[in-house]
């Protein structure tokens, strides 16, 4: 049995636990610490997503949300909504992920999400990330995350 930390991505069920803010705490940190030791060429190497983030940037962008006091959202068995917040999940270009701010029905979420989702661009981009707010299907807002500083057309 492997007990590996895995960070909420809002998809899973609630994340509630004695120990979770000092796990999410020790994995940023050593998430930081990667970077500080991978980006040697850059003048502030904490705030610039390493290589390792690059190939799992789901998992890194719910990480940085998570360690910013975000709240995931989650689903139970049944695959019911059972708490408002962020989920990551994968965009639909290469090397982007998207936000979502999701609930339970009534719960609010779609009103707050713009101002929820503007606050966790505002997180991402302290953390080298550039977040763009967008309206997809049913006229719902969502983020499109990808590494600072990348082009993602190259025109």
């Amino acid at each position: 049995m492997t007990d590996t930390f895995e960070p909420a991505n809002g998809d899973g069920s609630a994340v509630a636990s004695t120990g979770r803010a000092a796990e999410v705490r020790t994995a940023f940190e050593g998430l930081l610490q990667i970077r500080r030791l991978t980006n040697t060429g850059t003048p502030d190497p904490a705030a610039v997503p390493a290589a390792w983030e690059l190939n799992r940037m789901a998992r890194a962008v719910a990480l940085a949300l998570e360690a910013s006091g975000f709240p995931p959202s989650a689903r139970d068995a049944e695959d019911r909504r059972t708490a408002m917040g962020y989920r990551v999940r994968e965009g639909e270009r290469p090397r982007t992920v998207c936000v979502d701010w999701l609930g339970p029905a009534g719960s609010g979420a779609a009103p707050a999400e713009e101002a929820e989702l503007t606050a966790c661009a505002a997180a991402l981009a302290g953390l080298g990330w550039e977040a763009l707010l967008y309206r997809g299907p049913r006229k719902r807002r969502f983020l499109e995350v990808e590494p600072g500083g990348v082009s993602g057309t190259g025109t």
